[in-house]
């Protein structure tokens, strides 16, 4: 089947098996922030946006996109580099392979809620599985960031 979609700001015609996962059409298209970890739509690893929210890549159909906008990583640069230092500041990055699911759902809450307790960070991420920390760095990261903007 023929799947029309704009993926990160630019028109993509792909030819798909109506079984096909999104974080596999994204992946093919060298979207490679885009992480496979559990398969079941619990790790917070395949995390992207579609029409401008967060969703789990690994547990949507592609055919679900048809006419939508998708956007990676990849496509978030500019956003992301506003903060990701913050979180490698605080050793929060040990080995890098959730990074790109805590990064886009930060800057999923950061556009939701500009200002957030540290309450509310935690809420916001507590879909995100990472093995290597306790996840107290990618706080304090993501609070250093948001304190350097109030100054």
């Amino acid at each position: 089947m023929e799947l029309n979609f704009t993926l990160n700001g630019k028109p993509v015609t792909a030819q798909i098996a109506p079984d096909t996962l999104l974080i596999d059409l994204v992946r093919s298209l060298g979207c490679t922030s885009v992480k496979r970890g559990c398969d079941t739509a619990n790790c917070g690893l395949c995390t992207l946006f579609l029409d401008d929210k967060p969703v789990l890549s690994c547990s949507l159909l592609a055919a679900r996109v048809e006419g939508r906008t998708v956007t990676t990583l990849e496509g978030l640069q500019e956003e992301a580099a506003e903060f990701v230092g913050f979180i490698a500041d605080q050793g929060a990055d040990q080995c890098g392979f959730c990074n790109p699911g805590f990064v886009m759902n930060t800057i999923a809450l950061l556009r939701e809620n500009p200002d957030p307790t540290d309450d509310e960070i935690r809420a916001f991420l507590a879909g995100n599985l990472c093995r290597c920390s306790g996840y107290e760095g990618q706080l304090r990261g993501i609070r250093a960031f948001l304190d350097s903007r109030k100054k």
